[in-house]
């Protein structure tokens, strides 16, 4: 298509703190095309006050490749105008942020979409491991993938 844009996306897997309103202002600077945007923040939770910390690992490279892969296909499928997956690794404490997902477009509903999509493949197919560490200090298992989230991949094929 003469004239198209292409659109590429924002992809971090890091240690440090990310600031949703900067990551916003990043993706939208100069886009006046945007007419929806849509943000996604995961939050470690501290399960009823049983978790120190949420150990993530991941696999370098192929890390980033998987959310790079999985950020296009959004693009392309829902016409998005700018997409950032930010992912963490690390430990994390309780009320800490985990992964950030922001999906611009020029309505809402693919905005809407464009995040969910990206969530429900990030929590499948990218290579990130979580382990859970007690606050009685014991460091507990891997978490195990969950059915639900293959089910909530499953319904975009």
């Amino acid at each position: 298509m003469a004239g198209a844009m292409t659109i590429t996306p924002t992809i971090r897997v890091q240690r440090e703190d990310f600031d949703l309103q900067t990551e916003i202002d990043r993706l939208t600077k100069g886009r006046s095309g945007i007419g929806a945007v849509v943000t996604f923040s995961g939050l470690c939770r501290d399960e009823g006050g049983k978790l120190a910390a949420l150990e993530l690992e991941h696999y370098p490279g192929m890390a980033e490749a998987e959310m790079s892969r999985i950020a296009n296909l959004a693009i392309e499928r829902f016409k998005l105008l700018g997409l950032t997956a930010i992912h963490r690794f690390g430990k994390i404490a309780p009320r800490e942020n985990i992964v950030l997902v922001i999906a611009a477009a020029p309505h809402r509903q693919a905005a809407f979409d464009g995040a969910n999509f990206v969530m429900d493949y990030l929590k499948t197919s990218a290579p990130f491991w979580k382990k859970e560490h007690g606050t009685d200090g014991a460091a507990g298992d891997w978490v195990a993938a969950k059915d639900a989230d293959d089910t909530a991949r499953d319904k975009w094929k």
